[in-house]
């Protein structure tokens, strides 16, 4: 039982770190911007601030 819980977590934990790299390898700066990267610092390459 125990393995099965690891085993769905290691999943979540890989398909999570899998999409931040693909994010950041297709040149997104601020993964999750709810202005949709529209912002001045997601299109200026910055760091995000728009997160609230």
């Amino acid at each position: 039982m125990d393995y099965i819980i690891l085993g769905v977590v290691a999943v979540i934990l890989c398909a999570a770190i899998g999409y931040i790299v693909k994010k950041k390898k297709s040149g997104a700066a601020c993964i999750g911007c709810p202005d949709g990267h529209s912002c001045s610092h997601c299109q200026g390459g910055g760091s995000c601030h728009c997160h609230k």
